[in-house]
């Protein structure tokens, strides 16, 4: 067999196998920042529709931190002592004593009623946080201006109480200790029920006012 042809071997030798060609250089170097540029973009598209979207407090009103306020509807007194219900009570602002021990379910039979007259005063507004303390028969109790000697417990006796104790009374103000002792002036009460008969009292008062009265 004859050699081949010096023709063909020179131009078998000059050319390379072929290969997948190589990406130019310039071809990197762009889409690495475009992707960043992208992703930023993104990004930014995202912060701002959620600041588009965020609730927006009204106008003129400026957002408080939210947390446990006091309720400036009502405050809280302790009532104890000669009450139905000793403890604490939520009362409406401005109240006064009376409000506080009504509140607690009234006097307790044990109740000194005199007692009360010179150490209590009824009409005295109370504050968040005070206390109110109904005196009972048998405390030691200061004597105070009220009439009566310093001590006398017991219920009040209608014929001889003085206008100041019969106002100490729940339901009594001075316009009904007045007629109090204006009727036993006339004629002394024979009972307790007499305050109802002879129309000095109505029903609903002498219920509260029952436990803490005598005719002597």
């Amino acid at each position: 067999m004859d050699p081949l042809p010096r023709t063909w071997s020179a131009i078998q030798a000059s050319e390379p196998e072929a290969g997948p060609p190589a990406p130019a250089p310039s071809t990197y170097r762009l889409i690495a920042p475009s992707a960043a540029v992208g992703v930023a973009l993104v990004g930014a598209l995202i912060l701002v529709v959620g600041i588009l979207a965020a609730p927006k407090p009204p106008s003129g009103l400026v957002a408080l931190p939210s947390g446990d306020t006091a309720d400036s509807d009502s405050i809280v007194v302790e009532v104890d002592g000669a009450v139905r219900h000793p403890g604490l009570v939520t009362i409406p602002p401005g109240s006064r004593v009376a409000d506080a021990i009504a509140a607690a379910g009234g006097y307790s039979a044990a109740v000194d009623a005199t007692a009360v007259g010179r150490t209590l005063h009824l009409a005295e507004p109370v504050d968040d946080g005070d206390q109110v303390t109904v005196p009972r028969r048998g405390d030691v109790v200061p004597a105070g201006d009220a009439e009566g000697p310093p001590g006398d417990a017991g219920p009040i006796d209608v014929n001889t109480a003085s206008e100041s104790q019969l106002d100490t009374l729940p339901g009594i103000g001075p316009v009904t200790a007045a007629k109090i002792v204006t009727a036993r002036t006339e004629q002394p009460f024979a009972s307790v029920d007499d305050l109802l008969t002879r129309k000095v009292v109505g029903a609903a008062t002498l219920a509260k006012i029952r436990d803490l009265i005598v005719v002597r």
